[in-house]
């Protein structure tokens, strides 16, 4: 007689592959989370790392700018200075020059002619004064001008005026100081 196997061993093959596979799949989605984790891991520590790095740069960048900032007052400060020295310096080499200018005014000023105001704004001179006759005047401006610490002077205006038993002109003329570095920087 034939030989009939008549037990269920398909059906608990097929049980078994079941459960093997069911393993397996198993397995391989714990390995997937597992590699999912670490890689989100990994990247978490990247991003982490590179945060850090930005945060120290960051705050290197507030120090360098507080740097920079303290630098730039420092510049502002030291041209202010600079400006300064440089103001000192031109009247401390102007100091003479008043002097001189005076003295050169009395030497060349005529006789018969007063002077009622002196103003100088820069190196232009405004004088003002009273002469006995517009002829002193010329004679004051042919003088100033022959001088070697004023020159190119103009008359704004000369008015002739009766004061009594006399006559007088009044006059406005402008001169031009004349700076001589050179002496200057011998008198020192």
């Amino acid at each position: 007689m034939p030989n009939i196997n008549l037990l269920p061993w398909r059906e608990a093959e097929r049980k078994q592959r079941q459960r093997d596979f069911g393993v397996a799949m198993a397995g391989a989605i714990v390995a997937a989370i597992a590699v999912v984790m670490v890689t989100m891991f990994a990247y978490s520590q990247m991003i982490s790392n590179q945060n850090a790095r930005n945060e120290r740069l960051t705050a290197e960048i507030v120090e360098l700018e507080k740097s920079i900032a303290e630098i730039d007052g420092l510049e502002l400060q030291k041209e202010r200075l600079l400006a300064r020295m440089e103001i000192i310096e031109q009247l401390q080499k102007s100091r003479p020059e008043i002097v001189h200018l005076f003295d050169e005014i009395v030497r060349q000023l005529p006789e018969g002619v007063y002077l009622t105001g002196l103003k100088q704004t820069g190196a232009r001179v405004e004088i003002r004064g009273v002469a006995q006759s517009s002829t002193r005047v010329s004679a004051l401006m042919r003088q100033m001008d022959a001088s070697d610490w004023l020159a190119d002077p103009e008359v704004e205006r000369v008015e002739t005026k009766q004061s009594g038993a006399s006559r007088q002109s009044e006059f406005v003329v402008y001169l031009k100081q004349i700076h001589k570095d050179s002496e200057m920087e011998d008198m020192e």
